[in-house]
């Protein structure tokens, strides 16, 4: 997805805004609003990435230990004369402190995620906000100035919001995920769900795109 080791963008400030933002107070703080909102794009995804690749490794643990107590408990029951209804529910791993404890790192890592998303809906919401107040400052009007280079201001609530949708759908995915991979004995089934969470398949792969042209866009990334 996006470099983990790429430094996390600035924010912009009023000193660096002057050479590349129309005079217009209004369009001055839409130009800001915007260029800071495309830093804080950059910066929820590598944050996104950094846990999302400490999630992955937790549900490896939680995959490898599972496997590992249902081998040791099927060993113990074919060994066993008198396997019981006791022994029986020894075949539900949910038992060990172990993978409890890494469930509830696992859960922690998805309430993380759950922050970073609802921090992505908000950039939609301010971009949306934007793009309100430039219709209401010019009605009809057909021709506006561009506040940077070539995308009209809608366009940014636009990318906006489809990398929003796209993280959310994710989230969502990595909810069940997280619910379903501590209880399956389906070994084939853990396997797809530890690749989902790796390989992310509702963040597409033109979102790397969007994000680096809207920096490029707004002067984040140079020409």
């Amino acid at each position: 997805m996006y470099a983990k080791e790429r430094p996390q963008i600035r924010r912009s400030n009023s000193k660096t805004l002057g050479s590349m933002i129309p005079r217009k107070p209004v369009l001055s703080v839409s130009a800001r609003k915007i260029k800071d909102n495309a830093a804080d794009w950059h910066n929820l995804i590598l944050k996104w990435e950094t846990l999302n690749d400490a999630g992955f490794a937790t549900a490896n643990n939680i995959a490898n230990l599972k496997i590992s107590l249902l081998s040791k408990d099927k060993i113990e029951l074919e060994n066993s004369s008198l396997a019981s209804n006791d022994n029986a529910e020894k075949m539900h791993p949910e038992y060990s402190k172990e993978l409890e404890m890494l469930c509830e790192g696992l859960q922690a890592t998805l309430d993380g995620l759950t922050k970073i998303q609802g921090k992505m809906e908000k950039l939609s919401s301010t971009a949306k906000g934007i793009c309100e107040l430039e219709n209401y400052h010019y009605g009809e009007e057909t021709k506006r100035p561009l506040l940077f280079h070539t995308w009209p201001t809608a366009h940014f609530y636009e990318v906006s919001r489809e990398l929003s949708a796209m993280y959310w759908k994710e989230l969502l995915l990595k909810r069940t995920i997280v619910e379903e991979l501590a209880h399956t004995v389906d070994h084939d089934l853990t396997l797809s769900y530890l690749s989902m969470w790796l390989h992310q398949p509702y963040v597409e792969s033109d979102s790397k795109l969007l994000l680096e042209s809207m920096l490029l866009e707004t002067g984040h990334r140079a020409l």
